[in-house]
């Protein structure tokens, strides 16, 4: 992309080579208030708020606010001088003064503006960078104004409403927006009781488990736990130690997760 530069009168004609490549033209940018003196100032919102509103209507000759400029005759002349803004048009015991902490020290900037039509210009230089703030003599007056506008965000609207049709016909839910899923959890907690008497079983003799345990086998060479448990109706535990001792666990293969009697139980049973 190649960019050129032609001066022509007041202004600055900036030239495209990707843009007039495809036919479209260069744009002025009118650079005649391109030295203009301007500052760029952080203020508080009820300063902003003030500089926006429209001058007084019965005397629009009234300025939104003034700057005020203190120098000491009696100090050096390279001793900064001391701003202060005075807002026009109190209202009420808000703070209409200002102090103004002016700084020179930041980067080189210019303050640009494009209107509707599409034209580009160069306002000015921003020349010093002021951060405002209330003064000494209104800290309080500040801060009662802070304190109102968080309290005014931190409380909640209601409104209390009265009902002039009574009977409730207009509160009936709709088809559609009755939820049944309380009935999930309820229906889980009747069943909860009967969870508890299937762990309640009671041992058999162990020899006895023994041999059903061998008759189950001859069904078929593999068990799962859960299978073996509704079976014999014997708790876990006791029948998790019986086939310890009477059969091997598969961890993997074909019958993964099963149980198989040991080779020499199976070969006293053939």
């Amino acid at each position: 992309m190649v960019k050129k530069e032609e001066e022509s009168g007041s202004g600055t004609r900036e030239k495209n080579g990707a843009a007039s490549s495809g036919g479209g033209g260069g744009r002025y940018v009118d650079t005649s208030k391109a030295l203009n003196p301007i500052w760029l100032m952080k203020c508080p919102p009820v300063v902003a708020q003030s500089l926006r509103a429209l001058p007084s209507s019965s005397d629009p000759s009234l300025p939104g606010a003034k700057v005020i400029v203190s120098v000491d005759p009696l100090k050096p002349e390279d001793h900064p001088s001391e701003f202060t803004m005075e807002l026009g048009g109190g209202e009420g015991n808000a703070s209409r003064c200002f102090a103004m902490d002016m700084s020179k020290d930041f980067m080189p900037m210019s303050v640009f503006s494009d209107s509707t039509q599409g034209k580009v210009s160069v306002e000015g230089k921003i020349v010093s960078k002021i951060d405002m703030r209330s003064d000494n003599q209104n800290l309080d007056v500040y801060g009662k104004i802070c304190r109102e506008r968080t309290q005014k965000y931190t409380v909640k609207n209601r409104q209390i409403q009265i009902i002039d049709n009574d009977n409730g016909a207009h509160m009936r839910p709709m088809p559609g927006m009755i939820s049944f899923s309380v009935a999930g959890p309820v229906a889980e907690k009747k069943k909860a009781p009967a969870r508890g008497t299937e762990t309640k079983r009671t041992r058999r003799d162990r020899g006895e488990m023994e041999e059903i345990i061998f008759k189950l086998f001859e069904r078929q060479p593999n068990w799962s736990l859960r299978n073996l448990i509704q079976e014999t109706d014997q708790p876990e535990q006791f029948l998790k130690d019986i086939l310890k001792d009477l059969c091997v666990y598969n961890n993997k293969g074909t019958n993964q997760g099963t149980y198989e009697l040991k080779p020499e139980y199976r070969k006293s049973g053939d």
